[in-house]
């Protein structure tokens, strides 16, 4: 999901496409789960939530992962889920 949001972004440079494209061959790919699945069917039941954020918020939380995202706000009201904006540092909390 978050391959086809990032790379499916109208505005991106070439440049910036070509660091998202060797990103995302490095990077492990999660499945849609059915525990994925409802995980975001639970998060859009508590919240208005798009479809593609719903299956982003619910492998995060499905996999116990921290979401990286510059739009933290989408996210408000995913109870459960921890949040980081990669762009504001690092969280205190996160680093032990």
């Amino acid at each position: 999901m978050s391959y086809v949001e990032v790379l499916g972004y109208p505005r991106l440079t070439d440049e910036e496409r070509r660091y998202f494209e060797t990103f995302f061959t490095f990077a492990s790919v999660l499945p849609i789960s059915d525990a994925v699945r409802l995980e975001a069917v639970r998060i859009r039941r508590q919240r208005k939530m798009p479809l593609g954020d719903a299956l982003v918020a619910g492998t995060a939380l499905v996999h116990g992962l921290t979401l990286l995202t510059r739009n933290t706000k989408d996210f408000d009201g995913a109870d459960g889920l921890s949040l980081l904006n990669p762009f504001l540092g690092a969280n205190p909390d996160l680093l032990g």
